[in-house]
């Protein structure tokens, strides 16, 4: 974040700072977490601090081999106050997570890969043409299936299995009625008869 405009608001009291960062910052997470469409991060450079959160936030994350990552709130006396400690323990578990946000620890992209915080690392000329390949193969397939799987995934994360699979189901027999699914069945029936 911005040190000086931090700097400026401290001469707030407690409460308008957390009136603050409730109306305007954190307006940006919650905006996220209801987006229908997925959303992808292609990170280039070094993510620190709310950059690292705001890259949390989205669905997928492409990382840039010279790339690094840190939750350096730690470094400036702070909490990751932007989605970070909401997002980072989901990602990597609470004891990687911990570490991270204790240390302030600096990490590359094969370990970002390795522990689960990007789906992948690709060599720097590669990041947008990655991204961008990602996107349309996303992009392809049938909207109402993409965004069924995204509710089920984050929703079932504080469901039990029993609401969990009603949800499920639930979304299985309206994907049943569009026709993305009858064109999609029909076209694997085709193939089939041609082998």
């Amino acid at each position: 974040g911005d040190i000086g405009a931090q700097k400026e608001r401290a001469k707030n009291d407690a409460l308008e700072r957390k009136d603050f960062l409730f109306r305007y910052v954190h307006r940006i997470p919650r905006l996220m977490a209801h987006l229908d469409k997925p959303v992808i991060a292609a990170i280039n450079g070094a993510a620190r601090g709310a950059g690292l959160d705001m890259a949390l936030m989205c669905d997928l994350r492409i990382m840039a081999e010279s790339a690094t990552l840190a939750e350096s709130y730690i470094d400036v006396g702070l909490i990751a106050g932007d989605g970070g400690t909401y997002y980072l323990p989901r990602l990597i578990g609470i004891p990687r997570a911990l570490e991270l946000f204790w240390t302030g620890r600096v990490i590359g992209a094969a370990e970002a890969e390795r522990i689960g915080m990007v789906c992948r690392a690709v060599p720097d000329a590669e990041l947008m043409a990655t991204t961008y390949e990602l996107a349309r193969s996303i992009a392809s397939q049938p909207f109402e299936a993409v965004r069924a799987y995204k509710r089920s995934v984050y929703q079932g994360m504080t469901m039990s299995l029993d609401a969990h699979l009603d949800m499920v189901s639930a979304h299985t027999s309206i994907l049943r009625d569009t026709p993305e699914h009858r064109a999609k069945v029909e076209a694997f029936l085709q193939r089939k008869q041609k082998k």
